[in-house]
């Protein structure tokens, strides 16, 4: 068994109406799905997103597993981004924190940066030649 590719990525959100208007402002475009609670406010909306359409989920907190960590911090999912010093710029300007500052890794193209969304979530963005590369060498076949 291996890894494929991740299928969704889901972050939490005390308020997930404001966290899908954040992202829908970020992102530029509306989530695709929107799921209510039992009080009838939304508990789950879900983006499709970049090059392979990928899900980003937002849950509302109240369904995070016992136990769940409710500050920053585990894992950092990195998104390519075609322009990193502007996308930080904009993530700072509409209220995200500074987690990780915009740090090279090398010399050959990897830099990385992350911000903690105004809800509280790691988001990582990042430079990588290798997802070029995998881009186009998907798209030549």
């Amino acid at each position: 068994m291996s890894l494929r590719g991740f299928a969704t990525l889901n972050i939490w959100a005390d308020d997930v109406a404001a966290a899908t208007a954040w992202y829908a402002d970020f992102l530029g475009v509306e989530a695709y799905f929107m799921r209510p609670g039992p009080d009838g406010r939304p508990a789950y909306t879900e983006f499709r997103i970049g090059d392979y359409q990928a899900e980003l989920g937002i849950i509302d907190r109240r369904f995070a597993p016992p136990g769940a960590a409710t500050g920053p911090g585990g894992v950092i999912m990195h998104w390519y981004v075609d322009d990193l010093d502007a996308t930080v710029e904009r993530l700072l300007a509409m209220g995200a924190t500074e987690y990780q500052p915009i740090t090279p890794h090398g010399d050959e193209g990897f830099i990385t940066a992350a911000v903690v969304d105004p809800f509280g979530n790691v988001l990582g963005v990042m430079k990588n030649p290798h997802y070029l590369d995998v881009l186009a060498s998907l798209k030549a076949t």
